[in-house]
């Protein structure tokens, strides 16, 4: 059992978009199911017998997404950053989590449902941490310029540089 197990609240979308999540990543699926009862619902003005949490897991991170009401929205104050092996990947996940939701700044944006996320190529933590400081910052002018990270374009920079 996972001992930290992040909570995302929504209005109604808990279903929707653990489904969701679960569809683009690997190794992810649907875990549980809990749906309001009279009593619970007499409490949360929902409706009886509608979903109250999904508990789902994406690459082997427990989740649970709860349908508390509209007191709560996202922000970018949490996100999900996710490591990307390669440049495919960080373009399928884009396309995936920015249909419905918008571009954001140095590779974050938010899904349709308003979940703030970070969508990296492993190789700019990389490029960042080298200890010639004009490649690093090189590196980091680039990737201040794209919303998208593009790994080709950060090793350019990286390359360039003295």
């Amino acid at each position: 059992m996972q001992k930290i197990v992040p909570s995302l609240w929504f209005d109604h979308e808990a279903e929707e978009a653990a489904r969701f999540y679960a569809s683009i990543f690997k190794d992810s699926r649907i875990l549980n199911t809990s749906y309001y009862d009279d009593a619970s619902a007499a409490v949360s003005g929902r409706a009886a017998g509608s979903v109250m949490t999904v508990e789902f897991e994406l690459d082997g991170q427990t989740f649970t997404a709860l349908n508390g009401g509209p007191e709560f929205k996202f922000s970018e104050a949490i996100s999900f950053l996710v490591n990307c092996e390669t440049q495919a990947e960080v373009d399928r996940l884009w396309a995936v989590l920015t249909t419905g939701g918008e571009e954001g700044p140095c590779g974050w944006l938010k899904d349709k449902f308003g979940l703030s996320w970070q969508i990296v190529p492993t190789i700019l933590g990389r490029l960042l941490s080298d200890s010639n400081p004009a490649k690093a910052g090189s590196v980091m002018q680039a990737m201040l310029q794209m919303k998208k990270i593009d790994s080709d374009a950060l090793q350019r920079a990286y390359d360039q540089a003295g």
